[in-house]
């Protein structure tokens, strides 16, 4: 019996209330998503890491969705390696997984936290309609062990395992130099001996690049999470198999699309590029120490983007937040601010955590980046409306002030060019989290004419829960 979970509308009634309608016509505040931006940039890192020759296991938890799943796998890979956070959303994925399969293609899910055994009978039912092969978990402590095992014994086949490694992020994992606490390889490896287990390889997820500013210091983060990686390896050679590939796994989106900078236009690379690039080489191709490994990257909100990803630079040639990021909150406003009422011109918008999130951006101080077409259309102004400030249920927005020329105070800022009743377009810094407060995005398609960059052609509902 699957978990209860809080139920959306049938897909086929969203369609009939939703589609056709501009979104300034629709409920808000309401979540929107741009599908030709999506298919743009799933399209660009498929062919990176077919050009690299290397494997991408891909995060659905940015946008937990059936439609976006397809777009992340793509058409022509055979092996479809996905991470979920919830179970919830491989259960919601079930059906797509299912087609992915018959029409003979290898899948196989990641469950992207440490394995809770509360979790197990769950997933290994999950598993079952999947099929053999088609699981894997992570482990950090030996007491994660017993679980695994209890996997093989409902399931029927073993779980594939990944050895969490701390590589600096310290969210999860061990670091290279611990990551036999309590034997915990010495024990994995007898579980494998067993037939209970299947090692896969090494995992680390570091979102240290979150900080980054250029492309030289995401690539560098990358690289540097390999390394750990590796040494974790060398440090317990003795432990490991040398008779089956391992697999090195890592990744956050920053580092993870950090490396299309290497294939790009022909021309000379920069020296991180190329220290980079002969990195991947030494594990995809030359295999380290003896062992035969290959690499997997992982990453999740590459997929759409947001205002902290943008704000890592990790990619030359991307374009404004208006270019690049699909995900957007339509929100109305409700009041204006512009008579002196306070010491610099606002504007209160209905919507606030609740709809955004609260998730800071280490490029500025604000909340969400107001769309300029809300304001401006078709200018490029240098100054931004940014979410200034956030309450439970609605925002003030303000131009932005860091971005304000030398000497200008903030009596010199201009009127907010809203009036109430408007809709406006927010891209939030953190995609994921501002998607998480509703049950479906309204997909636009950028790719087509003007009008239908606002107008709603489909409905995609998100997993719900947990």
């Amino acid at each position: 019996m699957a978990v209860p979970q809080r139920l959306a509308p049938s897909v086929d009634d969203l369609r009939r209330f939703y589609v056709g309608k501009d979104i300034s016509q629709v409920p808000k505040p309401a979540t929107v998503l741009d599908r030709a931006k999506m298919r743009r940039h799933c399209e660009s890192l498929l062919g990176a890491v077919d050009a690299l020759g290397v494997g991408l296991r891909a995060h659905v938890k940015t946008h937990k969705t059936k439609e976006g799943t397809r777009l992340q796998a793509g058409e022509t890979s055979k092996d479809i390696n996905l991470v979920v956070s919830t179970l919830a959303e491989l259960e919601h994925l079930l059906p797509v997984l299912e087609e992915f399969r018959d029409s003979g293609r290898n899948i196989n899910v990641l469950y992207g936290i440490p394995l809770p055994p509360s979790q197990v009978t769950q997933l290994a039912a999950l598993g079952l309609q999947l099929g053999h092969g088609s699981i894997s978990v992570l482990v950090d402590n030996v007491a994660q062990l017993d679980p695994v095992a209890r996997f093989f014994e409902e399931a029927g086949f073993p779980a594939g395992v990944y050895l969490k490694v701390d590589t600096g992020y310290h969210r999860a994992g061990l670091p290279p130099s611990g990551i036999n606490k309590g034997d915990l390889i010495a024990k994995l490896m007898d579980l494998e001996n067993q037939g209970k287990a299947n090692f896969v390889g090494l995992y680390s997820h570091s979102s240290l690049s979150y900080n980054d500013t250029t492309p030289k210091q995401a690539m560098a983060n990358l690289e540097g999470e390999i390394h750990g990686c590796l040494d974790a390896l060398r440090k317990n050679e003795h432990l490991f198999p040398k008779d089956k590939e391992i697999t090195i796994s890592v990744g956050a989106s920053p580092q993870v699309t950090a490396a299309e900078n290497l294939v790009g236009p022909e021309g000379k690379l920069s020296e991180g590029a190329e220290s980079l690039r002969e990195t991947i080489r030494a594990v995809a191709v030359d295999g380290p120490g003896g062992f035969r490994t290959k690499l997997e990257l992982h990453a999740g909100v590459y997929s759409v983007l947001d205002v902290q990803q943008l704000s890592t630079k990790s990619r030359v040639g991307l374009g404004d937040y208006e270019d690049e990021i699909a995900v957007s909150v339509v929100a109305e406003v409700c009041s204006i601010y512009n008579d002196g009422e306070r010491r610099r011109p606002e504007a209160l918008v209905a919507v606030g955590v609740l709809g955004l999130g609260r998730e800071p951006c280490v490029a500025y101080k604000g909340w969400g980046i107001v769309d300029r077409e809300s304001y401006s259309p078709g200018s490029k102004l240098a100054r931004r409306l940014v979410v200034d400030r956030v309450s439970q249920e609605h925002c003030i927005v303000s131009w932005e002030w860091d971005v304000d020329v030398e000497g200008e105070g903030q009596g010199d800022l201009p009127p907010i060019p809203l009036a109430v009743g408007d809709s406006i377009r927010i891209y939030p810094n953190h995609a994921c989290i501002a998607g998480a407060m509703y049950g479906w995005y309204l997909v636009v398609d950028s790719s087509d004419d003007g009008q239908s960059a606002t107008r709603v052609v489909d409905v995609w509902v998100r997993a719900s829960g947990w």
